[in-house]
């Protein structure tokens, strides 16, 4: 029987718009299979919101403090959250 899914939150701060962060952050989420959405929110962070296998999702956070090679990640915060199920594939959010 496959491990409950899990979802997580995680908002990155620091130099994150306009280095390419949502597109990276879509193919790690789709790599590891992980469902949801990225989006730049309007104080200049990013935030991400995916479900899966939790092992997964932490994979998404540990690639999500470094970023791709432009950003510059100041911080991040993670929260947990019950699964939802509501989206089936990960996209960007404009």
């Amino acid at each position: 029987m496959p491990p409950e899914p899990v979802r997580m939150r995680i908002k990155v701060t620091g130099y994150v718009q306009g280095v390419a962060f949502r597109a990276y952050a879509e193919r790690v989420a789709r790599q590891h299979h992980l469902t949801g959405w990225v989006r730049n929110l309007s104080d200049g962070s990013v935030e991400i919101v995916a479900e899966g296998e939790k092992k997964n999702l932490l994979r998404l956070k540990d690639w999500a403090e470094r970023g791709p090679s432009l950003a510059r990640v100041s911080r991040i915060s993670v929260s947990e959250e019950p699964a939802t199920g509501e989206v089936s594939d990960f996209s960007i959010r404009y």
